[in-house]
């Protein structure tokens, strides 16, 4: 009997519900539905036309693309054929890209379009890879470009029994994922999942949330990433639901009210978004409809500590809860797309309390996951009846979570992963005894409660001897209304000072309302003054050696583009360091 892979779920799902819908993608102006037969259909033939190219067992492949059904299909189509697929994330550059086929040995790389075709036409002759192939509609052709089609039709030859047998062959500890690191330090890493990692991890979902056939999702968060893939491959294959592909980051909006998502996962920075929409909406209410509003959250605060706890609502409360319900929440939750959402989960970075408490007060409470890809994403998770805001949950079921005498995070259970690729070294350093060294620093509360206090590596040693994690004072700035981004310095430095971006939509609010040109925002004092007085609070709640003395109001964002954040949105330190190095040093004249 085949192991129960994820390859081997599929087929399992395509014997049990044949006609049911697996995924649903864009054709046109309409989401066109992709039964679980059809998906299962697509992964054998893509899997055939592996073989056909010449992939083995133990071999490697690579995926280059936004989110969409042939990313999917080639990823689970190297898992069945006994290989391990390699995702690379859009926003990587020419140099990365081939970093990552040359290093995982890959012998087949999927492209998505010409943009991406670009980043490899010109070093054709350096790549591991014998066969390069576009996904559907590439919009370019080249002779050493296989088209979908030809790529499919390079696996007519290769036997369903071939394949089957390859299904078969498939090992729990066998290599089923490669997830490379998006290096916040140095070059990424090739992090080994096995199928035993992968398939247990999903299977523990159904612990903490009610998902299956009749759950939805959206796929639109980079699918290199192993959160994306728990969502939207491992989860629905798993446990039988729905995944609706975006059309891209800028489309997320429209797309979710196509989809209609019973459970969304989103980063900080997608919460923070919502957030910033929604605050300045509700700002701008008055009269009655503020006084509506202010009691309508009241309600959501008491309901949702509730589903937190666990416990049961009075009557009273119900019967308020149903009014507010029907006068504020549904209509909040429709304008943006939630209106069939039954749970909400944010990770990837930690996001901050008060934003969470704001949905919260609207009905959409926000479970927050904390994990890492050495882990296959979940270490704790908050989950109904039993989430604490601003912690990061108890340990996920069938998880040990301890922490060391230093404060490190350490792990163990079925989902931690078998090492780096290639890098014995770094596996020696990470994997220790069978537990998993985070990196990450937490306490837990006398309830089992999780609360991530910042990381080994970010810690700042001040001038003066003093060591301060700069997680805390970097999320409170950020929860200051002006404020999208801000990255703390104060390494081997007299005191602590801050880099600062501006939240756009907030800026040009309130340069509007002060009659100042949103052009000029950045360097405005007024806008300059609002932050000040935001810090001077905030300064208040800590001692007096964590206090931000000085900060710099940044002329433009930090990116992806300039290496300064990583695909996931998280603060390349080092990279802002030595980016900024002379409006750091001017801070300290």
């Amino acid at each position: 009997m085949a192991y129960d892979s994820i390859p081997a779920r599929l087929f399992e799902q395509a014997r049990v519900r044949p006609d049911a819908p697996a995924y649903q993608a864009k054709v046109g102006a309409s989401y066109v539905a992709t039964d679980w037969k059809g998906y299962a259909s697509e992964v054998r033939a893509a899997g055939k036309a592996m073989m056909a190219l010449g992939v083995e067992p133990g071999d490697t492949t690579a995926i280059l693309g936004f989110n969409r059904p042939e990313w999917v299909v080639a990823d689970v189509a190297t898992m069945a054929i006994g290989g391990a697929p390699a995702g690379i994330y859009t926003t990587n550059s020419p140099e990365e890209v081939a970093y990552i086929v040359n290093h995982a040995k890959c012998k087949v790389l999927i492209v998505e379009h010409a943009e991406q075709w670009a980043k490899v036409e010109g070093q054709l002759d350096t790549l591991a890879c014998s066969a390069v192939v576009a996904m559907k509609n590439p919009g370019v052709t080249h002779e050493s470009l296989l088209s979908w089609e030809d790529f499919l039709a390079k696996g007519e030859g290769v036997s369903d029994e071939d394949f089957d047998a390859r299904l078969e062959g498939i090992k729990g500890e066998d290599l089923a994922q490669l997830i490379y690191t998006s290096g916040t330090t140095g070059p990424p890493k090739g992090v080994m999942l096995t199928h035993e990692n992968l398939s247990w991890t999903a299977s523990q979902i159904k612990h903490a949330f009610d998902l299956g056939p009749w759950a939805r999702t959206l796929s639109y968060l980079p699918l290199s990433h192993i959160a994306e893939q728990m969502f939207s491959i491992h989860g629905p294959i798993s446990l039988g639901f729905q995944v609706f592909f975006a059309e891209s980051l800028e489309k997320l909006p429209e797309n979710l009210k196509e989809a209609r998502p019973t459970i969304f996962f989103g980063v900080p920075r997608i919460w923070e978004k919502f957030y910033a929409k929604l605050s300045t909406g509700m700002a701008a209410a008055t009269g009655v409809k503020a006084k509506l509003l202010s009691w309508a959250r009241g309600v959501g605060e008491k309901w949702s500590h509730h589903k937190m706890y666990g416990t049961s609502p009075g009557a009273g409360l119900k019967l308020q809860y149903g009014l507010a319900h029907k006068l504020i929440f549904s209509k909040v939750r429709n304008a943006i797309g939630f209106d069939d959402a039954d749970y909400f989960v944010s990770g990837a970075a930690p996001v901050s309390a008060d934003i969470l408490r704001f949905f919260a007060s609207l009905d959409m409470l926000v479970y927050e996951v904390y994990g890492q890809s050495e882990d296959c994403g979940p270490t704790t998770l908050n989950v109904p009846g039993a989430t604490r805001l601003g912690s990061v949950g108890p340990a996920f079921p069938g998880v040990t979570v301890k922490i060391a005498d230093d404060g490190e995070i350490l792990v163990q259970g079925p989902n931690v992963f078998a090492g780096y690729l290639y890098e014995e070294e770094a596996t020696s350093a990470t994997l220790i005894d069978g537990w998993l060294h985070s990196g990450d620093l937490g306490s837990f509360d006398g309830d089992g409660f999780l609360t991530i206090t910042g990381r080994k590596k970010d810690i700042i040693i001040t001038a003066g001897g003093k060591n301060i994690a700069p997680k805390n004072l970097e999320s409170d700035m950020k929860d200051l209304p002006l404020v999208a981004e801000a990255v703390c310095i104060g390494d081997r430095r007299p005191f602590l000072s801050a880099l600062i971006c501006l939240d756009d939509e907030a800026a040009e609010a309130f340069c509007s309302a002060k009659g100042i040109d949103p052009a000029a925002a950045t360097t405005s004092e007024e806008v300059r003054a609002e932050i000040q007085k935001g810090i001077d609070a905030m300064n208040a709640k800590y001692a007096q050696v964590e206090h931000i003395r000085k900060f710099v109001v940044l002329p433009r964002m930090l990116t992806m583009e300039d290496d300064e954040l990583t695909p996931t949105l998280k603060v390349k330190r080092a990279n802002v360091n030595a980016g900024w190095a002379d409006t750091i040093d001017g801070i300290y004249e």
